[in-house]
This record gives C-alpha cells, sequence and structure tokens, in this order.
C-alpha cells in the first residue's frame, strides 16, 4: 500500500472516462499520485467509476467492487469509494448490499468524494483534465443526458435530461487540450443530434464543430453517438467541406424493420432510415458510417430479423457493431414487454449479423489497398506501428499496421500505402 497513491479504475464508455480524468486531475492538483486501470494497483485509495448500462457492464462492475473489497479485508488498501452510472442507478441497494464500500457516489457527485478526502475542489481546474488516453488524441464530451424514450434503454434513468455545455465552454476545453499537444477530438454525447438544443433553442453541432476546427493544433475532428430522428442535415455539409472534421459518423440505428422500430420507440421509419443514409453518402462521399444494432428485442420475430440481415447486406455498412437485447429494470420495454425471445436466439443472431459484417468490412479493407491515406500513429507493438485513418477511432475500430525501416513518432501524422488488408486491419508502408 503505497500512502498518498490513488488508483483509479474505469469500466464503460468514453463518457465515464472523461469524468475519470478530471477526478484525476484534482487529486494530482492536491499532491496524490494517482494511477489509472493499472494492473497492480497498490495505492492506499480505490476509485470505482462504473458502468450501469447493460447486463454484462453490471456484472462486471459488481465483480470489480467485490474484488477491492477482499483486497480492503486483507489490508491491502485503505479506503474503497465507488462512482459512476452503476452507483447512480442503484445508490440505496448499493450501500446496503456492500457496505464495505467506504462511500457510493452517483454519476454527478464526484467532486462530493474529493470533499470526502479532506481536500479542496479546485474550481480553477474544471476544464482540465489528466488524459488517460495517448496525449495526442481526447475525448470531448459535448453534453450529459438524453430526452429520447427508446424502450430499451437506461441512460435517460441514469442521467436525466439532455444537458448541453456551452460552445465557449468546449472551445476553452480543446484550446488546453491542443496546448498539451492533442491533435485529434473525439466529440461525444449521450445524443450528437440534440446538442444545442437546450441551450440555444436550436440544434448547435454544425456551428460547434466549426468553432472547434478553428483551435490551433486541432486537425481530426470525429464525431460520435449520433441520432438518426431528427439528425441535423447541416452537419453533413460541415463534414464535406471542411477538412478537419473527420469522413466518419457513429449513428445508432438499432433496427430496420417498421414494427421494431416502433416497438423500439425510435420515433423513425425504415424509409426515413434509408433517406438518411443515402444523403449522408451522397453529402459526404467517402464517408464512413459507425452503426449499432440490437438483436432479440421483445417482439422480433424471424421476419423482423431477416429484415434487418437484408439491411446489412445492402447498406454495407463500414463499421458495425451488435449487441443482443438486454432486458433493463425500469425501462420501457421492462416495464411493457415480455423478454420474449430465448437468450440463445439472441446471441445466434447477433453472431449471425457479425458473421455478414465481417465479410462486408473485408471488402472495404481490402478496396483501400493500393490506396495512399494520412494515418496518425498511437504506438509501437508487435514489429509495427500502430495507426489510424480519419475513419477510425480508437479502441473500436480497425487499425492500420505500418512495417517501416524507421522510427515513427507516436502522435504524428504519416502518408501510407495500403498493401494489405485482412477482416478488421489493413498492413501499410510509409508512402514516400
Amino acid at each position: 500500500m503505497i500512502k498518498k497513491r490513488v488508483d483509479v479504475i474505469t469500466l464503460g464508455c468514453s463518457k465515464n472516462l472523461v469524468d475519470s480524468e478530471l477526478l484525476i486531475k484534482q487529486f494530482q492538483a492536491n499532491g496524490y499520485l494517482v494511477e489509472h486501470d493499472s494492473p497492480n494497483p497498490q495505492g492506499e485509495v480505490i476509485v470505482i467509476n462504473t458502468c450501469g448500462f447493460i447486463g454484462d457492464a453490471k456484472e462486471e462492475s459488481i465483480e470489480t467492487i467485490l474484488n477491492f473489497v477482499e483486497a480492503r479485508k486483507q489490508g491491502k488498501i485503505s479506503k474503497l469509494f465507488v462512482m459512476g452510472c452503476l452507483s447512480e442507478r442503484y445508490f440505496d441497494e448499493l450501500g446496503k448490499e456492500i457496505p464495505e464500500v467506504d462511500k457510493f457516489y452517483g454519476k454527478f457527485k464526484w467532486k462530493d468524494l474529493i470533499s470526502e478526502m479532506g481536500i479542496a475542489y479546485r474550481a480553477d481546474l474544471k476544464n482540465e483534465r489528466s488524459l488517460t488516453t495517448p496525449g495526442h488524441y481526447a475525448y470531448l464530451k459535448v453534453s450529459e443526458g438524453c430526452n429520447r424514450s427508446c424502450s430499451y434503454c437506461a441512460i435517460p434513468i441514469i442521467t436525466g435530461k439532455h444537458q448541453s455545455r456551452s460552445i465557449e465552454s468546449l472551445v476553452d476545453e480543446a484550446e488546453r487540450l491542443a496546448k498539451k499537444g492533442v491533435k485529434e477530438l473525439q466529440v461525444i454525447a449521450q445524443d450528437l443530434s440534440y446538442y444545442g438544443v437546450d441551450l440555444y433553442k436550436k440544434q448547435m453541432l454544425a456551428p460547434l464543430i466549426r468553432e472547434l476546427s478553428k483551435v490551433d493544433g486541432i486537425e481530426w475532428i470525429r464525431l460520435h453517438y449520433a441520432y438518426p430522428a431528427g439528425f441535423p442535415m447541416d452537419v453533413l455539409d460541415e463534414m464535406a467541406q471542411n477538412p478537419k472534421v473527420c469522413k466518419y459518423m457513429d449513428i445508432a440505428l438499432q433496427h430496420i424493420s417498421d414494427p421494431m422500430l416502433t416497438a423500439m420507440r425510435r420515433k423513425v421509419t425504415r424509409e426515413q432510415t434509408y433517406a438518411l443514409l443515402h444523403k449522408m453518402r451522397e453529402t459526404v462521399p467517402g464517408i464512413h458510417l459507425r452503426t449499432t444494432l440490437i438483436a432479440g428485442h421483445p417482439g422480433e420475430t424471424e421476419a423482423d430479423f431477416q429484415d434487418l440481415m437484408a439491411f446489412v447486406e445492402e447498406m454495407k455498412f463500414e463499421r458495425l457493431g451488435v449487441f443482443p437485447y438486454s432486458h433493463e429494470e425500469d425501462t420501457y420495454a421492462y416495464r411493457h414487454y415480455e423478454d420474449d425471445v430465448d437468450p440463445e436466439l439472441k446471441q445466434e443472431r447477433a453472431d449471425a449479423l457479425m458473421e455478414l459484417q465481417n465479410g462486408i468490412s473485408r471488402a472495404h479493407n481490402e478496396a483501400k489497398v493500393g490506396q495512399v491515406l494520412k494515418v496518425i500513429v498511437d504506438r509501437e507493438e508487435n514489429g509495427y506501428y500502430v495507426g489510424r485513418s480519419e475513419f477510425d477511432s480508437p479502441e473500436v475500430d480497425p487499425e492500420v499496421l505500418i512495417s517501416s525501416t524507421r522510427a515513427l513518432a507516436p502522435g504524428t501524422f504519416y502518408k501510407v500505402r495500403i498493401t494489405g488488408a485482412e477482416d478488421y486491419d489493413l498492413f501499410a508502408e510509409v508512402a514516400e
């Protein structure tokens, strides 16, 4: 146990990661040594930032908490705090079931944790973070919460209503990040499509990214987690015209069958979905679309599923993820629908969609062989320099494995020629 050391463990999504980075900065400003996601936590204080979105994530969070409860019983740590989405969602239950935790904090109450440690919250550092990502990219969280009412989703229960941050605040944070060497912003939110409506009474995503692109040092801006209903179409024009905005859109569609879209309360139709996707590809030639789908939502028939398979085959998404439906407490689906699709069938359908996507992804990758792409190098690993193009987000998308006889510097952009392709990765050499 190392005195004055705090170990922060982050579970779940990049939005949680931003909260952890803000917390870490506060600890460091008060003289603590902080380690993030260490394989061997040795701090006297452990902070676990939990995820509470779906079943598997909740299980991982509970298991992590219990592991550190055991470590505390063995005298390996002095204090154990839990924050984040699971803590927000099950605050009372967790306090009763796991009393060995010193204190639980809701997702938005982590500042109270600072006070609990007997140290002062530094308001002057509210836009300052200690990055846990490589220094050349960072996540920029532009809002919290969600005003949608999708049947399956617990996010509004956890995060509450949508709250946009001001453009001024976000530009200030981006400028601070750029001065530290950040060149790439991953713009994230529960619902990017809604950004600005609460503050400015209209959608403001396009004006926001236009202002962010003016920040010196920022070269790439990538957009994550848009919503199809009411999508802000002016964003496509900005993407087509602004060289700093990556031709990449992460937009969760979930399904294509009209009966399923209705049951899911998505407020969008099959016809509208197709029209939006065609418009995206027409307005932004070369755009790479990332989406997620749900297999096995209550009421999903074989016909609905085959419709979804045909949709994936036809649209040939560049990036795709699939989740088996999780029957989450307090959601609309939990209250109104029976979880009537067999768990094994859910998984079979998810696997079938991903098997189909494997071939689509390989075809997309093989089409890039011979092309010259701009990439940013993230790291050196297993004899390759590992980079990403504008079409690749960290952690979730394909990587470009670069062979080079000369040293390449992480955080630097290079032009590379694609020499080979697998289902989810590309091989390249530096283009002279």
